[in-house]
């Protein structure tokens, strides 16, 4: 009976130490989605502006520069980790929001060739996108299958389908080829958020200080951007291939 007692006296203490850890996962979470949704509406307001100053713009539609901005966003996706969790917060900021930036400035010869042409598949593109991405985000939060052993795969998918575009824009420049590897990159990067989503959720860890946590957000946001954008690219490429 003594036992009993004493196990019963314990159980409100787990509860509560559960109920501490759901609340601040949630916050995480929260502050993971808002970072990310931040990021993209950044990324919206440089491309406005990069699209209203022709000279820039053409520099980036028809210049080298738009290889460098591609080398630049590589090595950033490349280092990102170890400047995230530098301990410097400032310098995690700096990569969150000059990744963002360089994706503005990197799209908007493409942006600005839809609105043009037809300003609501720029719309359609994102809703989609935005539907795509809630759903398998929320995918990689709820399940309990373990993804990790995916990485691997996902990596070498991605150095493929990379491959495979740049070989399309330099030698092949098939609009069908195009549909298609925009296509796979749209079920590959589906696959990715889900399994990037439960990779952030299982970063958090109840009892971390304010600076690990809010390097930890900023991090997984990094991650989620980056698919978010590159789902928006490729669902753009491939309406704008059916439209034509």
């Amino acid at each position: 009976m003594a036992e009993f007692d004493r196990q019963r006296a314990a159980a409100p203490t787990s509860t509560t130490h559960t109920h501490e850890i759901d609340a601040g996962l949630r916050s995480y979470m929260m502050k993971v989605y808002n970072y990310m949704a931040l990021g993209v509406a950044f990324t919206a307001v440089v491309t406005l502006f990069v699209a209203s100053n022709p000279a820039l713009m053409q520099a980036v539609a028809l210049g080298p520069m738009k290889w460098v901005l591609f080398g630049g966003l590589l090595g950033m996706g490349w280092f990102a980790g170890r400047l995230i969790f530098s301990g410097n917060t400032m310098l995690a900021h700096l990569c969150f929001w000059g990744y963002a930036g360089l994706w503005g400035v990197l799209i908007s010869p493409m942006i600005h060739v839809y609105m043009g042409q037809d300003p609501g598949i720029v719309v359609r593109a994102f809703a989609i996108t935005a539907v795509t991405f809630g759903a398998t985000s929320l995918y990689g939060y709820v399940t309990k299958r373990d993804m990790s052993a995916l990485g691997t795969f996902f990596m070498m998918a991605s150095i493929g389908l990379i491959v495979a575009m740049l070989v399309n824009a330099f030698f092949v420049q098939s609009s069908m080829m195009s549909l298609l590897v925009s296509g796979a990159v749209v079920l590959l990067f589906s696959a990715i958020t889900a399994w990037e989503t439960q990779a952030v959720k299982q970063m958090y860890i109840h009892g971390d200080d304010h600076g690990v946590t809010q390097q930890k957000a900023i991090f997984g946001a990094f991650m989620l951007y980056g698919s978010f954008i590159t789902l928006f690219i490729h669902i753009l490429n491939i309406l704008g291939i059916m439209r034509e």
